[in-house]
């Protein structure tokens, strides 16, 4: 349980970098995001969610 904490604190972390660092880059992508479909949007999530999984495996290893 500790991991998952450890790995939402760093998830905040870099999204609060993007925020501060980029704020009118961030507001555009959630424009865009806004538009695309939802069945673009799951793909994405899912191709983002498997990335992720590879490379805890790849860490963990």
């Amino acid at each position: 349980m500790t991991d998952f904490f450890d790995a939402l604190g760093l998830l905040l972390v870099i999204e609060g970098i993007f925020y501060c660092l980029f704020p009118g880059a961030v507001r555009r992508l959630a424009e865009r995001a806004g538009s695309l479909p939802e069945s673009r949007m799951r793909i994405g999530g899912l191709i983002a969610a498997c990335l992720g999984v590879g490379v805890v495996w790849l860490v963990r290893q």
